[in-house]
């Protein structure tokens, strides 16, 4: 009998040291993927904080659309500069690249198109797009099948064949988790599919060159709509002329493409690009200075060698003593603490709040976020979106860290620009390192 339950005894212990039930321990599961927090390139790292948001000195104009409220802000990254011509048009270009592609995979080149989306970048049923086939403008298969891509003979200037860019349409998806949580009772009770909550968007990519003369009534800047955003000498210098809508298909294109490559290298996705939030575009701006009215601090608009310290419109009639004209290249001016470039000046910012004159009146102090998703049958009023940080056009009020003011949320400027954000997975850099 004793060698009986000796044997058991044996048996069992050979049984539990090869099972991953951890011998009826709660242990987690096993083997999962380690994670190393990546630093998103040219994006720089904000930490954790709270700050006093809104102005740190009197309404000059009484526009009494800004008060000082005490806000807390998570951790983030946030783009070193705003986004460039030339980081723009990447992001043309891909969709340039995938309507060919496209296009031609439907033509009867069937290199071109794959059974299943193996990329993780397309959510629609059917073939999707095959990057690994190399595709050449210039080949004859591509002269050939991608004429309707190209401007028709008639509106061609001097024969040259050029893309018809408002061919260039984007078709992109986001989940809407504010109208999932608003419907939490609905879905708890099964009525409702997920698919409901994934939002779909198809968009025009290319920027409104145009802008430049729109804006400004007999003003002299045709140089500007002929050269600015495909230029080789503008590459440097801030995007404008997207509106927030294309401003947001961006952040989401760039989400795609990252996790696309973590995805296929087997690394755990990062989090969404997306814009900035009001709060967090203060917070970052202030460079962790409290209640400063510039980037720089305050509350004087040059260094003590008399250099205007930013890119905006230092006087009347006068656009050129700051060292600008219109915009500048990204960089120009001095970073503030965080090391953030033009965080005042050159281009005003979108951000992804809705705009009212109250909002933080109402809005939470916790990652202070007030949004509205406006359709087409809604007011006006509701489609305005926070611009921030003042331009190349306007006075120093408008650079000002506490100054708000909106923009229309379907118009593209010559002076608005955008850089991205992205939450930090986790507390804060080397607040989640073991010190055992």
């Amino acid at each position: 009998m004793k060698k009986i339950l000796s044997l058991l005894a044996v048996i069992v212990v050979l049984f539990s040291s090869c099972s991953n039930d951890g011998n009826g321990q709660l242990i987690g599961v096993q083997n999962r993927q380690a994670w190393y927090d990546l630093d998103p390139y040219g994006m720089l790292y904000v930490k954790m904080g709270s700050y006093t948001m809104g102005p740190g000195d009197q309404d000059v104009p009484f526009a009494q659309t800004t008060q000082s409220k005490t806000v807390s802000v998570q951790a983030f990254y946030m783009d070193e500069t705003e986004i460039t011509n030339n980081e723009y048009r990447q992001f043309v270009y891909w969709v340039r690249d995938s309507i060919a592609r496209r296009t031609l995979g439907e033509a009867g080149n069937d290199n071109f198109l794959v059974s299943q989306d193996i990329y993780g970048e397309d959510i629609t049923p059917g073939p999707q797009v095959n990057w690994e086939e190399k595709l050449k403008y210039d080949s004859p298969e591509a002269r050939e099948g991608l004429n309707e891509m190209y401007l028709p003979e008639n509106e061609r200037f001097y024969r040259r064949k050029e893309i018809d860019t408002r061919k260039l349409m984007f078709e992109y998806y986001w989940i809407d988790l504010r109208e999932a949580a608003r419907r939490e009772e609905s879905r708890e009770q099964g009525l409702i599919d997920r698919s409901v909550f994934i939002k779909k968007d198809v968009i025009n990519v290319y920027p409104d060159t145009l802008a430049w003369i729109h804006d400004f009534t007999y003003s002299f800047n045709e140089p500007m709509t002929n050269m600015y955003f495909w230029h080789p000498a503008y590459d440097e210098y801030p995007v404008v002329g997207v509106t927030w809508k294309q401003a947001r298909a961006f952040c989401i294109w760039r989400t795609q493409l990252m996790n696309s490559f973590l995805v296929n290298e087997d690394v755990p996705m990062v989090q969404d690009f997306r814009l900035p939030t009001e709060s967090e575009w203060e917070y970052a701006a202030r460079g962790g200075l409290s209640n400063s009215p510039y980037p720089w601090g305050g509350p004087y608009i040059r260094n003590q060698r008399g250099c205007f310290l930013a890119n905006f419109k230092p006087m009347r009639g006068n656009y050129t003593d700051d060292g600008g004209f219109h915009t500048v290249r990204v960089g120009t001016y001095n970073p503030n603490n965080f090391g953030l470039y033009e965080m005042a000046g050159n281009v005003a910012e979108w951000t992804n709040n809705a705009y009212d004159e109250s909002a933080y009146n109402f809005a939470h102090d916790l990652n202070m976020d007030y949004q509205y998703e406006a359709n087409d049958n809604d007011l006006p009023a509701l489609k305005r979106k926070v611009i921030r940080g003042g331009s190349w056009k306007d006075i120093s009020y408008y650079t000002q860290v506490g100054t708000r003011t909106y923009e229309y949320q379907d118009t593209a400027k010559c002076y608005i620009g955008f850089r991205c954000v992205m939450s930090y997975l986790g507390r804060g850099k080397g607040m989640d390192v073991s010190t055992e």
